[in-house]
C-alpha cells in the first residue's frame, strides 16, 4: 500500500450577488500551497454573478454542466474624458464543451440561463492568490454602462 494516498479538504464557499441574495457557490478543486490553480463554480437556474474585473489574473473557463451566457465588458476608447465599455456575450453549454479564455482588464459576468444548475471550471492564470488584496474589482452594470473606472 502507498503511503502517498490521501485525502485532502476542499473548501466550499456560499457565494453572494452584489444585493446580498446567494446566488450559488464555488469549490477550490485544487490547490498549490495557498494558491488555488483550478476551481468550479455554480450558479442556480437564472442566477446572475458579477460584475467583476481581475487586475493581474486570466480566467479559462468551461463549462460542464447546464447553459452559462458570459457577459464581457472590455475597455474601449476615451470619448469626451470619458471611457466607454465595449459589451460582448458568450455561451458556453456543457452539451458542446468549448473553453473561453478571457485576459486580465475585462469585467465579467456570469448568467446560468438554462433549467438546471450551472457549473463553470476556471483555471485562472496566474493562480488565484489570497495575498493580492486588490486584485479584483467589483462592478454593477449601471457603472459599467456610466463609463466608470475603478
Amino acid at each position: 500500500m502507498s503511503d502517498n494516498i490521501r485525502k485532502e479538504p476542499a473548501k466550499r464557499v456560499t457565494t453572494y450577488a452584489h444585493s446580498g441574495d446567494e446566488n450559488g457557490w464555488l469549490i477550490e478543486l485544487y490547490k498549490d500551497a495557498a494558491k488555488t490553480t483550478a476551481y468550479l463554480t455554480a450558479a442556480a437556474s437564472g442566477a446572475f454573478k458579477g460584475y467583476h474585473l481581475h487586475r493581474v489574473r486570466a480566467a479559462r473557463y468551461v463549462c460542464l454542466r447546464g447553459t452559462m451566457r458570459i457577459i464581457l465588458y472590455t475597455m474601449g476608447a476615451v470619448e469626451g474624458g470619458r471611457t466607454t465599455w465595449a459589451r460582448q456575450e458568450h455561451i458556453l453549454d456543457a452539451a458542446n464543451p468549448e473553453r473561453l479564455f478571457i485576459p486580465n482588464d475585462v469585467a465579467t459576468g456570469l448568467e446560468n440561463i438554462g433549467p438546471e444548475e450551472g457549473w463553470l471550471i476556471n483555471y485562472p492564470d496566474p493562480a488565484y492568490d489570497p495575498d493580492l488584496k486588490d486584485e479584483q474589482v467589483e462592478y454593477t452594470q449601471a457603472e459599467l454602462e456610466a463609463g466608470i473606472v475603478k
